[in-house]
């Protein structure tokens, strides 16, 4: 028996755009093809697009998918492809209407075989079994005399589940298909898996994965396939667009390694994590530019070269808005920035519109200085309406958790917050690593050292630091990383040997902040745990941390 060619078709699909997303699978049939392919997998649900939420329970919705599927069969029919056997996910419906998270296999212009996932998952960003039935029938097809057994994302995370009734299959391949969201670290635990189910099932596994933003969703792609020994035959690059081919070998033949790509490093992947994530919310919600507020600092810094990699400079507008306690150097580093990227930079004094609101409410202190803050929100959402950009917010997870970010400030408004998942210390991280990449290309550093080195202010009185109401962020996100993300109580962090004056003073302002995280733009998901679908909390609760007897 002769090898089978493979290919896994790594595309980042849109979530509704049925008829695009149609012509993604006719494009990539054709080029896989031509590529000598016999089998084309393509991922979870990329008809519709992933995750579609409610939309799985429109009845229009659900015909619109099932007429597409239908359509795509008979049109690769007649473009001559109908030898080709395509695995693609998209969204079923049971003979009562309940909605399927489904995959078929078109050949010979027909849907030949359905195959419902069974694991729907139910935790962090999913609540699957909200919306979707769950399956229970097995599924391998016959692929040029080769067994090629298929299932879900989830279903190869369950121990005893899809996978092991596969054993008495005598499958030759596996294929997963799957909407996996990018997390930080998540790679290495997929490949693990990956490697034990394909050991389980004693034949090779091809896992492939969409890519793109979606909302508060990143998928990073990095499809691959490993030995039924769990050898590495071959993979993609993540977020991008790619065909990843591999021949199954035939019979008494070795498995030949293809296509091996090395990963990028954390660094890397949690930054173009990030500008994906933009991008594709700027571009698939129709709009073409964006807008933010330049102050000189670290976070619109960062946040403005994203933009910058996500849309080009050209598309970027950075807007000054410096009041009577803005420093000269704040002001030089935000004009320096802007040349460094190609941004549109516009400067806008804000105390004239401060004094008028002054004279009707002779605010002092802290409101006063939200005052300022807020004024600057209003004039960004202003050139976002006449002009048409996106406001995009540079805040960052560390400001979001303890609340410190005026609500409808520049810092908090808008449609999207790119760093809304990474902490102040990783800001530096990733501005310095961003700056260290142009250095080796031999390009203009896009950041301005000085917006990296000085102490972080949001300059609304004279003198102001972040650290005159908040700890030092080293200390600040450790804290957050214990009390957030790992769930870690009161009793818990003074036993690890936080003092008790931070500790109280870090878990009082992350619980009276709630309600401005409800009303903050959605962001890109990085970590293993963001703010938003990930965790959900009341905002109205008496709930305290406090020493337990």
């Amino acid at each position: 028996m002769s090898g089978l060619t493979i290919a896994l078709a790594q595309v980042n699909p849109c979530v509704g755009d049925i008829a695009g997303n149609a012509a993604l699978v006719r494009t990539s049939v054709r080029q896989a093809a031509d590529a000598g392919a016999s089998l084309v997998a393509f991922p979870e649900m990329v008809m519709t697009g992933y995750p579609i939420e409610d939309l799985a329970l429109r009845e229009s919705f659900q015909r619109a998918a099932e007429r597409a599927v239908k359509a795509l069969a008979s049109g690769l029919e007649a473009d001559g492809l109908g030898s080709t056997t395509v695995i693609l996910g998209t969204l079923g419906v049971s003979k009562t209407g309940m909605p399927f998270n489904q995959a078929v296999v078109i050949r010979d212009g027909k849907v030949q075989a359905r195959y419902n996932k069974h694991h729907l998952p139910n935790y962090g960003v999913f609540d699957e079994r909200r919306i979707f039935a769950q399956g229970a029938d097995r599924l391998v097809v016959d692929v040029d005399g080769r067994r090629v057994g298929v299932v879900i994302c989830e279903d190869i995370w369950q121990d005893g589940g899809p996978v092991a009734d596969m054993d008495d299959a005598g499958i030759d391949l596996l294929v997963v298909l799957n909407g996996s969201p990018f997390e930080e670290g998540k790679g290495r635990v997929r490949t693990d898996l990956a490697r034990r189910r394909a050991a389980e099932v004693g034949a090779p596994l091809a896992y492939v994965n969409m890519w793109g933003g979606q909302d508060d969703l990143v998928f990073d792609g990095h499809s691959f396939i490993v030995a039924a020994d769990g050898e590495w035959m071959a993979n993609s690059p993540g977020f991008a667009d790619a065909l990843l081919t591999w021949t199954l070998p035939g019979a008494g033949e070795s498995p030949v390694p293809s296509s091996v790509v090395d990963f990028a490093s954390d660094d890397e992947q949690v930054y173009h994590a990030i500008v994906t994530g933009l991008r594709d919310y700027v571009t698939k919600n129709g709009f073409s530019s964006v807008v933010l507020g330049v102050s000189g600092g670290i976070d619109s810094a960062l946040t403005a070269t994203i933009a910058a990699d996500a849309v080009g400079g050209e598309n970027v507008v950075g807007v000054s808005m410096p009041s009577s306690f803005s420093s000269e150097h704040s002001k030089d580093d935000a004009a320096d920035l802007a040349k460094r990227i190609g941004a549109d930079y516009r400067v806008q004094p804000i105390a004239p519109m401060v004094d008028a609101f002054q004279q009707e409410l002779a605010l002092t202190g802290v409101p006063e200085e939200n005052l300022q803050a807020r004024v600057r929100g209003v004039i960004l959402m202003a050139i976002s309406n006449r002009e048409g950009h996106l406001v995009i917010a540079p805040g960052n997870k560390s400001e979001l958790a303890t609340g410190y970010a005026t609500i409808y400030d520049a810092g908090s408004i808008g449609g999207f917050a790119p760093l809304k998942d990474v902490d102040k210390s990783r800001v530096w991280e990733l501005a310095r690593w961003r700056n260290a990449v142009a250095a080796e290309r031999g390009e203009v550093e896009p950041i301005p050292v000085n917006s990296i080195e000085k102490p972080p202010s949001a300059e609304l009185r004279p003198g102001q630091t972040d650290q005159d109401s908040l700890p030092p962020y080293d200390l600040l996100d450790e804290v957050l990383d214990a009390y957030v993300e790992h769930a870690e109580g009161r009793a818990e962090l003074l036993a690890r040997g936080f003092d008790e004056a931070v500790v109280d003073k870090v878990l009082s302002l992350v619980d009276r902040a709630e309600w401005k995280r409800r009303q903050y733009p959605p962001g890109p998901k990085v970590t293993a745990l963001a703010f938003g679908r990930d965790r959900r909390l009341p905002i109205t609760s008496r709930w305290r941390e406090k020493v337990e007897p």
